[in-house]
């Protein structure tokens, strides 16, 4: 079985936690975390403050001193906010330069609760299963109801279902959509979401760090891009099990509120993806999917009357930071 460690080897594992204005949620995940930190040697945790500017720094620092934790707990301040893939390079760069860098690091969202024994089994895993380079946890509702956190790449044809929304459609191309079945065994996935993903060393050694170009959003599908075409293996594991507050940190993806306008920096992010990874033509095709199968579905939702629950403005924000206004240019800076 995978949760039996075959090696006595005992494998370091530093965890990285990036806060911007979300210091209760920070301090929770930590105090989730500190029962667990006793059964996982050789570990640490930092929290990378991203500039929050609200004495986020402050409060997570206090809390770690009246709380004992700080024989495995600290805060990295930043100068700015970069973003996501930014806060978790500025810890995850000087660890893989030090003389003793970790073998594992873990990305774990501030708005998370760990349950008992999640990073542990994901750490178990990767040790027994040295092929497999990138890990994500099962994330759940606070009543244990399952998330999808176990995807497929973007593609044309995903944009298509993605924007269209009929479930003929949808059947029709089961193999591409993003959203697959959860599934409740370990399994080879595409990618997982970065609120709880654990990384090999050899792997940032191998394809370099998370691409900062992106601010938040589609970095931790790209990362899981290089690491595949790479020869990296990537698995869920749903043994591992982690409370996800989804949207709390960001705001973007609350479900529990009305959505609001999608933030520049998604669709900035998305066409980056489309990009780099697979050209102009192709973000070209990704892009007309996408906007004219929306249409379509909006024509249908008006007929059939039913709600609006997208996000305001949502096609004329995607057509006007589409490829065909904002053309093929994007930058690619140096990340070591």
């Amino acid at each position: 079985m995978y949760n039996e460690v075959k090696n006595n080897t005992i494998n370091s594992l530093l965890i990285v936690i990036v806060n911007y204005k979300t210091p209760s949620l920070t301090i929770d995940c930590l105090r989730s975390l500190a029962d667990e930190i006793p059964g996982l040697s050789n570990t640490r945790v930092v929290v990378a403050d991203n500039a929050s500017g609200d004495g986020s720094a402050v409060a997570i620092k206090n809390a770690i001193a009246n709380e004992n934790w700080g024989s495995w707990a600290s805060v990295m301040p930043l100068e700015h906010n970069g973003g996501f893939a930014f806060g978790n390079n500025a810890v995850i760069r000087p660890a893989l330069k030090s003389n003793q860098p970790p073998d594992y690091v873990l990305l774990l969202n501030p708005d998370t609760i760990v349950r008992p024994r999640a990073i542990k089994t994901l750490v178990e895993f990767m040790s027994d299963h040295p092929q497999v380079g990138i890990a994500g946890s099962r994330l759940e509702e606070p009543d244990s109801t399952p998330q999808c956190s176990a995807f497929r790449f973007h593609t044309v044809l995903s944009e298509l279902d993605s924007g269209l929304r009929l479930g003929i459609v949808s059947k029709l191309l089961s193999e591409w959509v993003v959203w697959p079945p959860i599934p409740d065994q370990p399994c080879p996935t595409d990618w997982v979401a970065g609120a709880s993903m654990i990384v090999r060393r050899e792997v940032f050694e191998q394809v370099g760090l998370i691409d900062e170009a992106y601010f938040m959003y589609y970095e931790e599908m790209d990362f899981c891009l290089q690491a595949q075409r790479a020869g990296w293996e990537c698995w869920y594991v749903p043994e591992s099990r982690v409370v996800h507050l989804v949207g709390q940190s960001s705001g973007v993806t609350d479900t529990k509120r009305p959505p609001k306008r999608r933030p520049q920096y998604v669709f900035d992010s998305r066409r980056r993806y489309f990009l780099k990874n697979y050209g102009w033509f192709y973000a070209a095709l990704a892009d007309h999917a996408w906007a004219s199968s929306y249409l379509l579905w909006q024509l249908r939702r008006v007929v059939q009357g039913k709600p609006d629950n997208d996000p305001p403005q949502l096609l004329s924000d995607f057509l006007r930071n589409s490829v065909f206004c904002k053309g093929g240019a994007f930058s690619s800076p140096k990340i070591s």
